[in-house]
């Protein structure tokens, strides 16, 4: 028997609502359970709709994007998923910068800006999530961040309020906005004019980079780990090597041992460390597992904590 909630959903977004929905092809991982209930909105009155009866009936959300950075409970997650795609992606160009939808691809953002001879997000172009996650988690790659290029944001708050939020007013850090109990719906952009053949090219070398240096093909979320706060510095070896830094996450996870290290389906990946991949088959219980094991490892070897990027959707 459908929950009265979601029948009430269902009846306010009419021909959007997926119920028992699996979420493993929805994300990037290809893991996960069931959601009760995801909704793909088509306009910021489908959220304001949706939020007043998740709010009436007291049940938890999660927005989700194109799937990356997140891992998915094996057993779903007992609430509604609003998942933020290509009916929110429209693009508008104006002087001075972009109006952008939040369902619009990251890397589709990256190489159309640059082709017109727009710099400021052509660098984020092997960021494998939407708009909206990228704000929301302050992405970036080579150098560059969302804060950088950000405006302002267009935001629904779960208590239906439609907002535009200045990114002055936004709480950056880094891999994080602060914007809790909302969802980006769009953001208006900065950019800079700039040379489109020189961005081609560096459009280019980031993407060789990507697919060089990192499982870019493979089932994955993304980095797991944030980078450390500060660097460890390697001795030399008996053998009179030259003494070692150790600035990253992935850099870390390398040096105590851990690549190649596989629970089930799910494994350290022998091209960067700090990405665990889904070989086959993996559970969110076989990538938990290696997580535990990594951070053990790391502490031990380096009395460093490694904190979690990846985001944990539903219950363990």
């Amino acid at each position: 028997m459908t929950a009265a909630w979601i029948a009430e959903l269902q009846r306010a977004c009419p021909g959007r609502v997926m119920v028992d929905e699996p979420l493993a092809p929805y994300t990037t991982y290809r893991i996960g359970g069931p959601a009760d209930a995801l909704l793909e909105p088509e306009s910021a009155d489908d959220l304001q709709q949706a939020f007043a009866v998740v709010r009436r009936h007291g049940v938890p959300w999660v927005a989700l994007g194109l799937g990356s950075n997140v891992l998915v409970s094996d057993a779903g997650y007992r609430g509604l998923v609003v998942r933020i795609g290509r009916a929110l992606s429209a693009v508008r160009e104006h002087a001075g910068g972009w109006e952008v939808g939040a369902g619009l691809p990251i890397p589709l953002l990256a190489r159309r800006s640059a082709r017109s001879g727009l710099a400021g997000v052509h660098r984020l172009v092997g960021v494998p999530g939407t708009v909206g996650g990228g704000v929301y988690m302050n992405a970036g790659a080579h150098g560059q961040e969302f804060r950088q290029v950000v405006r302002s944001v267009t935001l629904v708050r779960d208590d239906g309020t439609l907002e535009a939020r200045p990114a002055t007013a936004i709480a950056w850090r880094y891999r994080s906005s602060g914007l809790r109990d909302a969802v980006v719906i769009a953001a208006e952009l900065d950019l800079t004019p700039a040379d489109p053949a020189r961005l081609a090219e560096e459009v280019a070398e980031h993407l060789r980079w990507r697919k060089a240096g990192t499982p870019f093909s493979e089932a994955c979320c993304g980095s797991v780990f944030r980078n450390p706060t500060e660097a460890i510095v390697l001795s030399p070896d008996a053998t009179g090597g030259e003494p070692r830094e150790l600035r990253t996450a992935g850099q870390l996870i390398e040096a105590a041992g851990m690549k190649g290290f596989r629970v089930g389906g799910a494994e350290v990946s022998p091209m960067h460390a700090n990405y665990i991949v889904n070989v086959g088959g993996a559970s969110a219980s076989d990538v938990l597992r290696v997580m535990d094991a990594v951070r053990e490892r790391v502490a031990e070897r380096f009395g460093i904590t490694l904190e979690r990027e990846v985001q944990l959707i539903g219950s363990a």
